[in-house]
């Protein structure tokens, strides 16, 4: 009897020397789904268990505690795993922490609760955040105005904003698809939701959708914003009180001169913009790039911006990536003219060609922001109708790692600083 508790100690002692933990490595060669190991991730998470983000090492590896059920997850959904021993994984950590190493091991503590702002009935591959997340296996809610307006972000730790228009002018497609039946359709349910939400205008709904999104974020949210989301919602809220909208939009004409009127100091992260006040312009503002660039396809690439670890985890985290260099895509807003950026607010990605920004963060009260340029990574014009991005196609993708990066943040809670 003494013997047998013996060698089962012997054995105990053995798995825990040899293999205590699970590495999943995120650099280009040990990882053959970057995508989906960011589901593993978060679906350990959810099993209660935590996590350590290796920041700078290996890509941005994972290191989690060594569980069969773990090992199982992985082999199914195709992601590359490695069974390290105690001793090894000490040594990892030893590595990172040394003050040589511009790497940090950050504790991911608990599963966000995700929610993805948009409208009824859009399919998963309308918005690049909801295709990924599905394909990654991440779970989420879809929310719309009525259930922001009562109040349903408190639920939430991490909201994403489809591409939307917050300004009320139907994504500026008048020119192009006025008689299109879909606008006519979604015009019309934009203008119903909003006479049954109380409102007589479009823009005016939208502007309390936007003013609740604000009040989530200065709270403590975590807020992630593509494409027209990201200018048309500061623009919303610096418009605040003055009727920025054509007649074809609203019904009545806008007010004289508003561009006067126009309050930088209630946005986010763009200040001192011009306002496109035709309806036939597919464009909002002077804040995007789209049509000052004069850049190929073929050398369309944005840098990603180069943080300290240990003094600047917040911006490393939203930065892991296994390459630095990553291929552009366009979309209604497709970058942000520097000098319209707050100086507050950090640059983590930019096209050093002509210095266009194509992904920022910043800070607003208690919570977080991050704006990112474009409509889908890895459709590089994407255009209406145009057939959805088959992520089985790009499971390493480098512009969709960076949406997921900003999926996990709020698992990683940091101190934060109010501007």
């Amino acid at each position: 009897m003494k013997k047998n508790l013996i060698i089962l100690l012997l054995i105990c002692f053995s798995a825990n020397t040899y293999a205590s933990y699970i590495l999943i490595p995120m650099d280009a060669e040990g990882q053959r789904n970057h995508l989906k190991a960011y589901g593993i991730t978060f679906w350990t998470l959810e099993k209660q268990q935590k996590v350590k983000w290796l920041l700078n090492y290996k890509g941005g590896s994972f290191l989690l505690p060594d569980f069969e059920e773990i090992r199982k997850e992985c082999q199914i959904r195709g992601v590359s795993f490695e069974v390290i021993s105690d001793a090894k994984a000490e040594s990892i950590l030893q590595e990172i922490s040394s003050p040589s190493q511009n790497m940090e091991a950050v504790v991911l503590e608990k599963a966000p609760k995700i929610a993805v702002y948009t409208p009824y009935g859009k399919q998963p591959w309308d918005d690049a955040v909801t295709m990924v997340l599905t394909y990654a296996e991440i779970p989420y809610d879809t929310i719309y105005d009525e259930e922001v307006l009562n109040d349903a972000l408190l639920l939430y730790d991490w909201l994403h904003l489809h591409h939307e228009d917050f300004t009320g002018q139907f994504g500026k497609f008048y020119r192009s698809y006025r008689s299109a039946p879909w606008y006519i359709n979604e015009k019309k349910a934009a203008e119903d939701l909003a006479g049954k939400l109380g409102y007589s205008k479009v823009s005016e709904a939208k502007l309390d959708v936007a003013l609740k999104i604000r009040d989530y974020v200065v709270g403590g949210g975590f807020m992630f914003a593509m494409c027209s989301a990201t200018d048309s919602f500061d623009i919303a809220l610096s418009a605040e009180g003055v009727d920025i909208c054509e007649p074809m939009f609203d019904g009545d004409g806008s007010d004289a001169n508003y561009q006067s009127k126009i309050d930088y100091s209630k946005t986010f992260a763009f200040t001192d913009y011009i306002l496109e006040r035709s309806p036939n312009v597919y464009e909002f503002s002077s804040i995007d790039m789209t049509n000052k660039r004069r850049i190929p396809k073929t050398t369309d690439y944005f840098t990603l911006m180069d943080f300290s670890a240990k003094w600047d985890p917040i911006p490393t985290m939203l930065n892991q990536n296994h390459t630095a260099l990553v291929k552009g895509f366009m979309g209604q807003t497709t970058s942000f003219t520097r000098d319209e950026i707050k100086s507050k607010v950090l640059v983590l990605g930019e096209n050093k060609t002509n210095g266009e920004a194509k992904y920022i963060h910043g800070i607003k009260g208690k919570g977080f922001f991050t704006f990112y340029g474009g409509h889908d990574p890895e459709d590089y014009t994407h255009r209406v109708g145009d057939p959805k991005t088959e992520l089985d196609l790009h499971p390493t993708s480098p512009g969709y790692r960076l949406i997921l990066n900003n999926v996990l943040f709020p698992a990683a809670r940091k101190k934060k600083q109010k501007t």
